[in-house]
């Protein structure tokens, strides 16, 4: 705040906070890598609708049971975890990609407004320093005046 001419505007990213999760040595990065892989390949809709076949395997020999606490069982722990798993993850990919795309936009936008900052930071101070000439040279010509008037 004291110096804003001197900030730097600076893009925050997944690869820039990445370390700070995981690590930055080669554990850290490998346990990332391994991460964003299995969340990417999980979260597809084809992995959906792979995981909706495979539930539905099941299906028969819940409904064989005849038992309606056996099909409640099916439809919550079967169908709707290994279903929805992957479409929630591709849920959150598609606001994570939006948020990033309005995140780049606006680190345009505030980069722009921060050097219109220092344009005009830079414009006021030879203002001020035009400013000061100008009453150094009015001063200077009040005291001639008023010399040039007292000898009279």
């Amino acid at each position: 705040m004291a110096a804003p001419a001197e900030h730097k505007p600076r893009l925050v990213t997944a690869a820039t906070v990445r370390p700070q999760i995981h690590g930055a040595g080669v554990v850290g990065l490998f346990n990332s890598r391994l991460a964003v892989l299995i969340t990417r390949s999980v979260g597809t809709m084809w992995t959906a609708y792979l995981f909706a076949l495979i539930a539905l395997i099941s299906l028969p020999a819940a409904i064989a049971t005849h038992s309606s606490l056996v099909i409640v069982a099916w439809v919550a722990q079967t169908f709707l975890q290994l279903v929805l798993l992957p479409i929630i993850i591709v849920g959150q990919n598609v606001i994570s990609a939006s948020q990033d795309a309005r995140a780049e936009a606006d680190h345009i936008t505030l980069t722009t407004l921060h050097s219109i900052n220092v344009q005009q930071l830079e414009l006021l101070k030879h203002q001020r320093e035009m400013l000061q000439q100008q009453r150094a040279i009015l001063d200077l010509l009040e005291k001639t005046n008023l010399g040039g008037k007292a000898g009279q």
